[in-house]
């Protein structure tokens, strides 16, 4: 039975047998994370190096995912955020602590979804909602995700939302096409804690550490003087693509290996 729910595997549970690419440990993936998003901000704050992007640049087409953007939006950046493991943790399993119970149905079945949020989504959200224009886009099925946001996000400052059916699928693998977004790349920038889902616009991606329980985790705080300092570039990717070249370069290879399997919808029903 497929889950509506997709979601990076959590190496602390035991329970589910899934290949995956290795895992640092908390400590290093901590510091390693501040350390690119440092020199990801010192970028921004240097000259812009003089590289010419324009064939990655998008321009809005007929079959764009999102209508145009709203004239109240116009100048403003375009921030695409995952949904799991980056905002909220859910599990079919009951959690003492959870912040949402969401009934979900499938195959005439009903489901209780315990949804935690991610420490200081609410700070974040509140923080980044009057800079961008700002986009919930997950390969998680809408059925799950759509009553999930409306409790996660009730000021509404969510602007768009787009679920399992708008990724492209690749190699077994849900990948964020942000070229069909109908926004210019150059004003751009994806939060994801899976690689693969930034696959085809590394240089768009803003890498964050998945989420499962840490009730001290501080990563949405960290990343948001790095969202201030991109509100004030002319191009995004001048200041992401060094950050995350030599990590994607990594993923790719691990894709094509053979027996790679990175972002797995999980069978919680077994």
């Amino acid at each position: 039975m497929a889950s509506p729910i997709t979601q990076v595997h959590n190496p602390a549970d035991q329970n589910h047998s899934i290949n995956n690419y290795p895992q640092k440990s908390k400590k290093d993936a901590t510091k390693s994370k501040r350390k690119k998003i440092f020199k990801a901000l010192f970028c921004c704050f240097s000259e812009q190096r003089l590289v010419s992007k324009q064939e990655l640049t998008n321009v809005p087409t007929s079959d764009s995912l999102m209508k145009p953007m709203s004239p109240n939006l116009l100048g403003k950046k375009t921030l695409v955020l995952d949904l799991d493991e980056t905002l909220v943790h859910s599990s079919f399993k009951p959690v003492a602590k959870a912040d949402f119970i969401v009934p979900v149905e499938i195959e005439g079945q009903l489901h209780q979804v315990y949804v935690s949020k991610r420490p200081h989504v609410d700070e974040f959200m509140q923080a980044i909602s009057q800079k961008f224009e700002i986009v919930v886009f997950t390969a998680s099925l809408a059925k799950y995700a759509d009553p999930v946001l409306d409790l996660l996000d009730p000021n509404r400052f969510v602007h768009h939302r787009l679920f399992r059916e708008a990724c492209h699928h690749h190699k077994g693998n849900f990948v964020k096409d942000l070229s069909r977004l109908g926004r210019d790349l150059k004003t751009t920038i994806i939060i994801d804690n899976s690689p693969t889902s930034y696959l085809f616009h590394p240089e768009n991606a803003i890498p964050i550490d998945s989420w499962f329980d840490n009730e001290n985790d501080i990563e949405l705080l960290d990343v948001l003087p790095l969202l201030d300092s991109l509100t004030q570039v002319d191009d995004v990717r001048t200041c992401l693509d060094e950050n995350n070249l030599m990590e994607s370069t990594i993923r790719i290879k691990q894709l094509e290996s053979p027996n790679s399997t990175t972002t797995t919808s999980l069978n919680l029903f077994k």
